[in-house]
């Protein structure tokens, strides 16, 4: 799985750098470092007044913030890893 973090101006401003260190942390405590590549991104047009973009393979999600980051990495992340893993 591939986690695209945007680093563009936009989500800079907006935290990104707190999601990235969230994201590094979550894939960290549940053993999911060969099973996610984390990397940062330029700006993918989709700025949203509240968050930070992220792209996990082909979707892209917006508003991600340190609050709702959670649920995002359990629904998004987490439980589609697990559930191709059987």
């Amino acid at each position: 799985m591939i986690v695209q973090i945007c680093v563009g101006s936009s989500c800079h401003l907006r935290g990104s750098e707190k999601i990235i260190e969230k994201f590094q942390k979550a894939v960290s405590d549940n053993d999911l470092d060969n099973d996610i590549t984390l990397a940062g991104s330029f700006c993918t047009g989709q700025c949203n007044r509240v968050g930070v973009t992220v792209t996990v393979d082909d979707d892209v999600y917006t508003g991600i913030t340190p609050e709702n980051f959670s649920d995002f990495f359990r629904e998004k992340v987490l439980n589609p890893i697990k559930e191709s893993k059987g």
